[in-house]
């Protein structure tokens, strides 16, 4: 008060209030325009060879840093025990069944049926029409005719290679193309492509695709453009290839199939970690998710570890569809969470999706649902009330709800679905149907409705259909 008994504003105090008032507004606009996203998948991954699932000879601390700054699924999800499926399940948001994609297509670019369907929309090209530019860096495997190529599919850059594996050393890849292939699994030795033309490398293979993810995040970030990229690497999935440079990290690590795997681990942590860098040094930590998972459970050829879960790559036991995953986004989500419920990688499309103002095609809806509410808190039910699965071919099956899940692994009809309760018996080792007849039923017959909505194989399998050995 001043000496003629009106009010003196205090000036400093009003100022700070002012700036501060600022200072959150430009806060809230930032936390909700519309965020980058990285998703980084592995193949063939065991749920146990990550340091937030418990790992203790392989130390992934670049990956750990996406859980322990984000959330740590302990209940992650894909839609499918094998690569290709599960990723068209990933990019589309949709059960990969619904448009035929039930194995792994066929290597042969002269045929225009062996991917993913054109008439489904990829993750990029719905990304597209929320004005952001898409990359996808490493392994496609959603066809390799002309026009399933990811620069048809909604992806602005690519680069990587079409197949679904591939050899990691450099002087290995003497073909130019497919053209030149002659034999099965020499697609395995094709030269790296950018875009649409060959690069001839000389890194190691998941230094090379870490190399080209750390070039593209900095261009988009000169350029201020919103993006999507999809880190796809192929490790540590076979062929078990390590330079000294990683080996020499696990000299306790006595059997070779282990340590070559675990070195080609720490390729990819590497890469994460450049990745991670990049992102911070570049201003974008805050408005970037992040998403780490593997295509589908540790494979039976390649020493990786699935832990306490049942079955392997190519199962519907646990060990095949529940995988390493993790989501960060700074300021967004909780940090150092572990959510329980169960999710899915169909989820990772809803959730980018609900960021931005695109509408999704009525006729092909997403079966994946925005987890941000529940990882936040706003929803306290499960994200899904059922998850399914099927393996056409071997006409097995399952179903996720609640605790329960009801699986056949093989011929159901040979094979009687089998009832666990994954809360006390993860390892699904006692089948509790004669116990739980009622439900048992009840799940299955959700399933078969379910069934009811998906198509049969389109394409040929991989090796059903010897393109090479007709030329």
């Amino acid at each position: 008060m001043n000496r003629k008994g009106t009010i003196t504003p205090n000036i400093p105090s009003l100022i700070f209030g002012i700036c501060l008032f600022f200072v959150n507004t430009l806060q809230a606009q930032k936390r909700i325009e519309k965020p980058n996203l990285i998703v980084i998948m592995t193949d063939d991954m065991g749920w146990a060879d990550v340091g937030f699932n418990g790992c203790k000879d392989i130390p992934t601390p670049n990956i750990d840093v996406i859980a322990n700054e984000g959330v740590r699924f302990e209940e992650g999800y894909v839609s499918f025990p094998v690569c290709g499926p599960s990723r068209a399940g990933f990019l589309t948001g949709r059960y990969q069944d619904r448009f035929g994609f039930t194995t792994n297509p066929s290597i042969d670019p002269n045929n225009p049926m062996a991917g993913l369907p054109v008439e489904e929309e990829t993750m990029a090209q719905v990304l597209r029409k929320a004005n952001y530019n898409n990359a996808i860096i490493g392994k496609w495997h959603m066809g390799t005719n002309p026009v399933f190529h990811p620069l048809e599919r909604g992806f602005d850059y690519f680069y990587g290679f079409l197949s679904g594996g591939h050899n990691y050393y450099a002087e290995q890849l003497v073909y130019n193309d497919l053209s030149e292939v002659t034999s099965k699994w020499d697609w395995y030795r094709t030269k790296i492509k950018e875009n649409r033309s060959i690069v001839e490398t000389k890194d190691y293979l998941t230094d090379e695709l870490s190399n080209a993810a750390v070039r593209y995040i900095e261009k988009q970030a000169k350029d201020d453009r919103h993006f999507m990229l999809y880190l796809a690497y192929n490790a540590p999935h076979t062929p078990l290839q390590a330079t000294k440079k990683y080996l020499s990290r696990f000299p306790n690590i006595k059997d070779k199939k282990r340590k070559t795997y675990a070195a080609m681990v720490s390729a990819v942590d590497d890469g994460v970690g450049r990745v991670l860098e990049t992102i911070k040094e570049n201003g974008l930590d805050e408005n970037t998710i992040i998403v780490f998972l593997s295509d589908n459970g540790g494979a039976h050829n390649n020493a990786s570890s699935n832990g306490p879960l049942r079955g392997l790559k190519g199962d519907l036991f646990e060990g095949g569809i529940r995988v390493p995953f993790a989501i960060r986004w700074k300021g967004v989500i909780p940090k150092g969470k572990t959510y329980t419920q169960a999710v899915s990688s169909l989820d990772i499309m809803a959730t980018i999706v609900a960021q931005t103002d695109v509408v999704i095609n009525r006729e092909r809806p997403l079966d994946g649902v925005d987890l941000l509410p529940f990882l936040r808190g706003e929803n306290k039910e499960a994200p899904h009330d059922y998850l399914f699965w099927r393996k056409w071919e071997q006409n097995a099956m399952a179903v996720r709800h609640g605790n329960y899940k009801l699986v056949a692994n093989r011929n159901q009809k040979q094979t009687y679905p089998e009832l666990f309760n994954l809360s006390v018996d993860v390892a699904e080792t006692k089948n509790i149907k004669s116990l739980e007849t009622n439900l048992s039923e009840d799940l299955f017959k959700e399933w078969e409705q379910w069934n009811t909505q998906l198509k049969d194989r389109v394409f040929p399998t991989l090796g059903g259909d010897n393109w090479w050995a007709k030329k």
